[in-house]
């Protein structure tokens, strides 16, 4: 008998990665008005893995026999439900399905490598349909493709299990009463239906990577997810565009810092003071070949410039030898592209390090009237971090102070209060 806890962490790894295309399968079986009855099948094959491994062990190839126990499922559920109405067997695809003779083979084109690759992709764009609002996207992307728990997802976004459990139900609810099909976008619409799908795969990044949880700085399951899903459009001819490439680029050049960010005791570690020597340097080139492979036709997204700007920080010697001068250049580019506040800010960042606190103050002052990066934390830390560098040392604790209350992110706190310490001693 193997170890239990062994058991349960292969398979909720394998859950991870696979529990999304069997559900992308399964929709397509039973129609996206049933996505229940797909996820409880899901779930039913996980309860069986768990049952049957822990007497006979992992087998040889654990992700066919879950594949195999959940089309198995299918079939009695299709059996049980071919005279009634819960299953539109009017569509072409389950006509078979509802005969013995071609029950078994048509089940088993479903479940064919190559079909499982489109479903799950026809299901990445599907939850992004954009008639569904961006958190609903985010919510249901989570469940159903990354086989989190409501729970899970609730701790994610710092909300309730009641509030994603609403959020999920009117997600389905649109998709039932739409009848919404897995199918790739037509070729005219790929390109902005491909930003809506990056956009929400980036999302899902950031909170991985710069965590929102209160105990959590990073958290190491959402950007897993996130790459999953972002290779996963590389892999497909359709979605080979420039701005996923720049995407999984920039992904991977964060990705490959992710351990030098914070201590054993899950304390931040300040870009200046982290160990170089830990990066992945194996994924920074992964993330350099992503960059190149986006460099064609002649589309610039905002991927290319945040790539090119986190691959001048991976490959700089030290915090000393940055090319601050090429990072402004690109701050300048991306603010034209898109005149976000944030940017602004992180230009502000890059302008101290670059011309000094006093030109850093005039220009982070430009912005000082903006109602929405107003409330953002890191307006604050930055004034801060200038006021102290200039020597105003009451302001610069004032505003680390202000800083301290508009973050929830304990690791965020402990390094502002560090900073406080630091100043007071």
């Amino acid at each position: 008998m193997e170890n239990q806890e062994h058991i349960h962490s292969e398979l909720n790894h394998l859950f991870r990665q696979e529990s999304g295309k069997m559900v992308a399968v399964l929709i397509k079986i039973f129609g996206t008005e049933n996505f229940q009855i797909a996820e409880d099948v899901v779930q039913d094959a996980l309860v069986s893995a768990l049952e049957t491994w822990k007497f006979r062990g992992i087998p040889d190839n654990p992700k066919a026999w879950l594949y195999r126990t959940a089309k198995n499922k299918a079939i009695d559920i299709i059996r049980r439900k071919k005279h009634s109405k819960t299953i539109d067997f009017s569509d072409p695809e389950r006509k078979l399905l509802t005969s013995e003779y071609t029950l078994a083979s048509t089940m088993n084109e479903f479940w064919k490598e190559q079909r499982i690759k489109d479903d799950f992709l026809a299901m990445m764009f599907a939850c992004c349909h954009p008639n569904i609002s961006r958190e609903n996207q985010i919510t249901f992307i989570l469940k159903s493709l990354c086989g989190f728990s409501a729970k899970e997802v609730a701790r994610s976004f710092l909300t309730t299990e009641d509030t994603i459990s609403k959020r999920l139900y009117r997600t389905k609810e649109y998709f039932r009463k739409h009848k919404i099909r897995l199918e790739m976008p037509l070729p005219q619409e790929i390109g902005s239906r491909t930003n809506a799908v990056l956009s929400a795969i980036y999302l899902i990044f950031n909170e991985g990577y710069n965590s929102t949880h209160v105990d959590q700085l990073i958290r190491r399951d959402l950007i897993t997810q996130a790459m999953l899903l972002c290779r996963s459009l590389t892999c497909e001819e359709q979605t080979q565009l420039p701005e996923v490439y720049a995407l999984m680029g920039l992904i991977c050049f964060h990705a490959a810092r992710v351990d030098s960010r914070i201590t054993e005791e899950g304390e931040l570690i300040l870009l200046s003071d982290q160990d170089r020597s830990i990066w992945d340097s194996e994924l920074v080139r992964i993330g350099d070949d992503y960059l190149n492979k986006a460099a064609f036709g002649n589309k610039l997204t905002t991927y290319h410039i945040e790539a090119a700007i986190a691959y001048q920080h991976c490959i700089a010697t030290s915090y000393a030898t940055t090319n601050w001068e090429k990072i402004l250049g690109y701050y300048d580019i991306l603010l034209n592209i898109e005149n976000d506040p944030v940017v602004f800010l992180n230009r502000c960042l890059v302008i101290l390090e670059l011309n000094g606190p006093e030109k850093a103050l005039l220009s982070i002052q430009e912005i000082q009237n903006n109602k929405v990066i107003c409330k953002y934390y890191l307006y604050y830390a930055i004034l801060g971090e200038i006021h102290e560098r200039l020597g105003n040392m009451s302001k610069a604790v004032e505003n680390y102070r202000i800083a301290i209350k508009k973050t929830h992110s304990k690791p965020g706190k402990q390094c502002l209060n560090q900073k406080i310490a630091r100043i007071l001693d």
